[in-house]
């Protein structure tokens, strides 16, 4: 062989090195998320669980590839969403909420699945118990659901010469909407009050709903639970404020956009578990042996700006038990 030929041969040998290296290399673990509302809503609750991710040593990108699907506030597309990871053969899914979490246990029974549920996952079939999941899914059980009815006890402290209240709630989610309906009229009914429950499932609804309120004289009104209104507590909290109405939300947005109190679980710290369960399946764990998480922190803020604006006196208890106050 010719000196010339000879370097040639070496040279193109060498180029094909870091291709060959590269073909060696294996593919990184895919992780599924299932959203009903846009990354861009979601931004908040997605940062957590990056950061539950993170905290296992998982970072997207560079050992792991997170596939993004969102619903667009349109639950009719969970299933096909659901679909489409499993034809992507992702190693884990994180369904974020309940709807997700169904549309995701229906679309397949060998990938995992980590949920992130605000209702009772036995109750609606996600799990066969809180301890022993069984089959392919575990995930992350928060309270906001179960704790609507306290946000009617609040709702009562606060205006307790109000007999008549409100509950809206969101008909598109049924399994929410008949939990939140069912607990908040046995707390009324405990109470003393007359309950009327109305429904929006778009924000074209709310006009309707705020002339309902002024035409029913409702002294207050509890905003229920689920990702429709998770999405838009901030928004919701201005139009409590805006017709002037006592209101309790699901958490700090709704009081920072001018509602009168929130209270209910953090959904960021049931993002960050979720992402904690989903990055010890990618490291060989089995879902059937992760038992359901409780997410058991809940906080409780308050508006005293419009508290003073509404003529509503909050106790100094409260405010005491308060996680953050706005003056």
């Amino acid at each position: 062989m010719q000196r010339r030929d000879f370097i040639k041969v070496i040279a193109s040998s060498a180029a094909a090195w870091p291709l060959a290296a590269l073909a060696q290399q294996p593919a990184l673990p895919v992780v599924g998320y299932l959203g009903v509302r846009s990354p861009a809503a979601d931004a908040r609750f997605i940062a957590a669980f990056h950061q539950g991710l993170n905290e296992a040593g998982f970072i997207d990108g560079k050992n792991v590839t997170i596939e993004f699907r969102s619903a667009q506030n349109d639950y009719g597309r969970l299933p096909a969403l659901a679909a489409e990871l499993v034809q992507h053969r992702v190693n884990v899914i994180a369904a974020t909420s309940t709807p997700a979490a169904l549309a995701a246990k229906a679309a397949t029974a060998t990938i995992p699945i980590v949920f992130e549920t605000g209702s009772d996952p036995v109750n609606i079939g996600l799990v066969s118990s809180l301890n022993r999941p069984g089959g392919n899914v575990t995930g992350v059980a928060q309270m906001n659901i179960t704790i609507t009815p306290k946000r009617l006890e609040l709702l009562h402290e606060l205006i307790p010469a109000a007999r008549v209240v409100a509950l809206l709630i969101d008909p598109a989610n049924p399994t929410i909407a008949a939990a939140q309906s069912s607990g908040v009229g046995s707390a009324a009914q405990s109470l003393g009050l007359e309950l009327h429950v109305l429904t929006a499932t778009s924000d074209r609804d709310f006009d309707a709903v705020f002339a309902k309120l002024s035409q029913l004289r409702v002294g207050g009104i509890v905003i229920g639970g689920g990702p429709f209104f998770l999405g838009r507590q901030k928004e919701l909290g201005g139009l409590t404020l805006r017709h002037s109405i006592p209101a309790v939300g699901e958490n700090r947005q709704f009081v920072l956009g001018g509602g009168l109190i929130s209270y209910g679980s953090s959904i960021a710290d049931a993002y960050r578990l979720v992402g904690n369960y989903v990055a010890r399946i990618l490291k060989g764990e089995n879902p059937n042996d992760l038992p359901v998480q409780q997410a058991t922190k809940v906080e409780l803020s308050l508006n005293l700006k419009t508290a003073k604006t509404l003529g509503v006196n909050i106790p100094n208890t409260l405010i005491g038990r308060a996680d953050e106050v706005i003056e």
